[in-house]
């Protein structure tokens, strides 16, 4: 996740220095709903100007996850408390198993050139 993390960050910019991981495996479901509601959370999270950048990314198949980045501590903090929070909720134990969401903070990144 390291250089992921600095990905992520880098593409920010260098303000991006907090970020978000959220691993999710699924039910059982079709994968196509998954990635549909992946889809729809970038609409979400579009309208949050502390959240980027944000990635919904496919581990391998059946294992997704959310990924993003903020500037400080109350944008993560907001994200947390937002619509793709609410919309997690909301679909685990459906979509998928309960997320563990981990808080991570970039050290050190290489910014896109």
């Amino acid at each position: 996740m390291d250089g992921l993390a600095s990905r992520a960050a880098g593409a920010a910019g260098a303000a991006a220095k907090l970020t978000l991981d959220a691993p999710l495996l699924e039910l059982g479901v079709i994968e196509s709903d998954i990635e549909t509601f992946l889809q729809q959370g970038l609409g979400i999270v579009e309208q949050e100007p502390n959240t980027a950048p944000w990635f919904a990314i496919r581990f391998v198949p059946s294992s997704f996850g959310i990924y993003d980045a903020f500037p400080d501590d109350s944008g993560r903090q907001a994200h947390l408390s937002g619509q793709v929070a609410e919309a997690l909720a909301d679909n685990t134990g459906t979509l998928f198993a309960q997320p563990t969401i981990e808080p991570v903070d970039v050290i050190a990144e290489k910014p896109p050139t």
